[in-house]
C-alpha cells in the first residue's frame, strides 16, 4: 500500500487521490513533526505570559473582543466545534472527507497552526484505520475556513458527532473506541485551527480537478473516434495550423487527435470525398478540447498551490517567534479556479453531446438510424442522446459561477465571502455528468466502429475499441441501455481506456 508522508511542500494531485480512493497510509516527516511542536511550544509560552491571542485566549468571529480566562480555555475549544458544527444536506462520501481530512492533516505539517502533535496524530490515525467522519455538505461560506464541515469533522476527535467505520455508522466516542482510540481533550487555540481552512473546498474541487484531467484526454479519444465513423478529415490535426495560434491546449488536443487516429484506414478509404470541410463538432475539437486543457490546467495550478498552502488564522511563525492574523482561510482564489473549470469540463460535454447528436442523426452520419439495424422495432442509441442532452443542459446551470455571489456573516465581520464549497460541489456534479456524456458517446463509437468490417481504425482508437468491447457488445437488437452506460461509465472512471491508448499511441496531453 502507498505511503505518503508530509512535509511542508510536495504533494501532488495523484497522492490526494490515492489516498482519498485507494486507502494509502499517511505520517508525517520528522521536519514536520519538529515544526509542529515548536510552534505548539510558542503558544504555550505566550499562554504563561498572558498575551491575547484570537481564538485561542479569545472569542470567535465577531465575538473576537471578548477575552477568556484561561481557565475556560478547554471549554472554548470544544464549544468552537460544537456551536460550528451547524451543517445540513446529504453526507459527503467517503472518498471526499477522505480527501478532506488528508489536506487538513497536510496543512498542520507546515507548522503554523500551533496544535499539538497528538492532535495532528490522532487525525492521522483516523485516516489510517479507515474512520470516515459523517460530515453533511451544506453550511460553508468558504472564508474564516470551511467552517461548518470541518466542525462536524473534528467532532469525532473528542467523542462527539458520527463516524463510518467498517461499514457501520457509529457515534464519535464508539468509533474511537473500536479503534482503541481515547477522545482528545482539545488545549488552547485547538478547535479554532481545526475549522480554519480551506480544505473541504480543495478536497471535493481537488478530487474533481483529478477527474477532468482524465477527462480531457478521454474527450480527445471520444472525438477522434467519432471523427473517423463519421468521415471526417486528418487535416484539422495538422501542426502548422495550431503552430500559427500557439495555445498550448489547442497544439496538444490536435497533437492528441493526430497520434490516436494514425494509421486509420477509415480515414483514408475517403480521402477523395467531395465534402469540403468537417462540420465545428470535429473539425474545431482541438480548439474547444484545447481552451478546456488550458482551463483545467490553470485550475490544476490554483488547486497545487492550495493544497501546500497554509489557512489558518492566526499563523504562527516559529521562527521569529511573531503570530500574524490574515485571511489565507478565504476561498477566493479556489473558487474562481473552480468556477472556471465547472465552465471548461461543461464545454468538453457540450461539443461531445452534439458528435452523439451527429452518430445518431441518419441525415447527419449516413449510418443507420441510431446506429442500430431494424429502426422502427428498435430504437438503438436515440434515448441515450437524450440523456447527454439532458446532462449538459444540467451542467449550463451548474456553470453558473457560485464567485461572483457573497452574503456577510458573523454580524457583517465576515463582510465578503467567496461560496468556494458551493463551486466545488458544482464542479464535482459537473465532472459527473461530464464523464457520462463522454461515456456514451464512446459507445456510440464503438457502434458505428462496428460497421466498418473492413477497415481498420486509428492506432489509438482501435486500442479503445477493443477495451469497450471487451465489457459491452454490439447492440444487436434494445436492451436496457442504462446498464449499458453505467458499465462504459465504470471503464471511463477506471482510468482501463486512457491506459491502453496510451500504450497504444504513448501518452496524451
Amino acid at each position: 500500500m502507498k505511503e505518503v508522508l508530509f512535509d511542508i511542500d510536495g504533494m501532488t494531485l495523484d497522492e490526494l487521490a490515492a489516498i482519498a480512493r485507494s486507502e494509502a497510509v499517511v505520517g508525517l516527516t520528522c521536519e514536520a513533526e519538529e515544526r509542529i511542536v515548536k510552534a505548539r511550544k510558542l503558544i504555550e509560552a505566550w499562554l504563561q505570559d498572558g498575551r491575547v491571542i484570537y481564538g485561542v485566549t479569545t472569542g470567535f468571529g465577531a465575538l473576537s473582543d471578548k477575552t477568556i480566562p484561561r481557565k475556560d480555555a478547554r471549554r472554548l475549544q470544544e464549544n468552537i466545534l460544537m456551536s460550528h458544527a451547524a451543517g445540513v444536506g446529504d453526507i459527503l462520501a467517503n472518498e471526499s472527507v477522505r480527501a478532506v481530512m488528508a489536506l487538513r492533516v497536510k496543512d498542520f505539517a507546515r507548522g503554523h497552526s500551533g496544535v499539538r502533535l497528538a492532535t495532528v496524530q490522532l487525525l492521522i490515525d483516523l485516516l489510517n484505520h479507515g474512520v470516515c467522519p459523517v460530515v453533511p455538505e451544506k453550511g460553508s461560506v468558504g472564508a474564516s475556513g470551511d467552517l461548518a464541515p470541518l466542525a462536524h469533522l473534528s467532532l469525532v476527535l473528542i467523542g462527539l458527532g458520527e463516524a463510518f467505520y467498517q461499514g457501520s455508522r457509529l457515534d464519535g466516542a464508539e468509533a474511537l473506541r473500536r479503534c482503541g482510540f481515547t477522545p482528545l481533550r482539545l488545549e488552547a487555540g485547538e478547535g479554532l485551527a481545526l475549522v480554519n481552512g480551506t480544505q473541504v473546498s480543495c478536497g471535493i474541487g481537488g478530487l474533481a480537478l483529478y477527474d477532468a484531467l482524465m477527462l480531457c484526454k478521454l474527450a480527445d479519444v471520444a472525438a477522434s473516434m467519432s471523427l473517423e465513423v463519421l468521415l471526417g478529415s486528418r487535416t484539422e490535426f495538422d501542426p502548422r495550423i495550431h503552430q500559427v495560434r500557439p495555445h498550448p491546449g489547442q497544439a496538444a488536443a490536435a497533437a492528441n487527435m493526430a497520434r490516436i487516429t494514425r494509421n486509420s484506414e477509415i480515414v483514408s478509404s475517403h480521402r477523395d470525398c467531395s465534402r469540403v470541410q468537417d462540420a465545428y463538432t470535429l473539425r474545431c475539437s482541438p480548439q474547444v478540447h484545447g481552451a478546456s486543457k488550458d482551463a483545467i490546467a490553470y485550475a490544476r495550478g490554483v488547486v497545487e498551490t492550495e493544497i501546500n498552502s497554509s489557512t489558518n488564522n492566526p499563523l504562527i511563525f516559529p521562527d521569529s517567534g511573531e503570530f500574524l492574523l490574515g485571511g489565507n482561510f478565504h476561498g477566493q482564489p479556489l473558487a474562481l479556479a473552480l468556477d472556471f473549470l465547472c465552465m471548461a469540463v461543461s464545454e468538453l460535454a457540450n461539443i461531445s453531446e452534439r458528435r452523439i447528436e451527429r452518430l445518431v442523426n441518419p441525415g447527419l452520419s449516413g449510418l443507420p438510424a441510431f446506429l442500430v439495424a431494424d429502426g422502427g422495432i428498435n430504437s438503438g442509441f436515440m434515448i441515450a442522446q437524450y440523456t447527454a442532452a439532458s446532462l449538459v443542459s444540467e451542467n449550463k446551470v451548474l456553470s453558473h459561477p457560485a464567485s461572483v455571489d457573497s452574503i456577510p456573516t458573523s454580524a457583517n465581520k465576515e463582510d465578503h465571502v467567496s461560496m468556494s464549497s458551493i463551486a466545488a460541489r458544482k464542479c464535482r456534479e459537473v465532472v459527473n455528468n461530464s464523464q457520462c456524456v463522454i461515456a456514451i458517446e464512446l459507445l456510440c463509437a464503438v457502434q458505428a466502429m462496428d460497421l466498418f468490417t473492413n477497415m481498420k481504425p486509428g492506432q489509438g482508437s482501435f486500442a479503445a475499441y477493443r477495451v469497450i468491447r471487451d465489457v459491452v457488445p454490439h447492440l444487436e437488437k434494445d436492451r436496457v441501455l442504462a446498464d449499458d452506460i453505467e458499465t462504459m461509465l465504470g471503464l471511463v472512471k477506471s482510468g482501463a481506456i486512457l491506459d491502453k491508448v496510451e500504450v497504444a499511441v504513448g501518452s496524451l496531453r
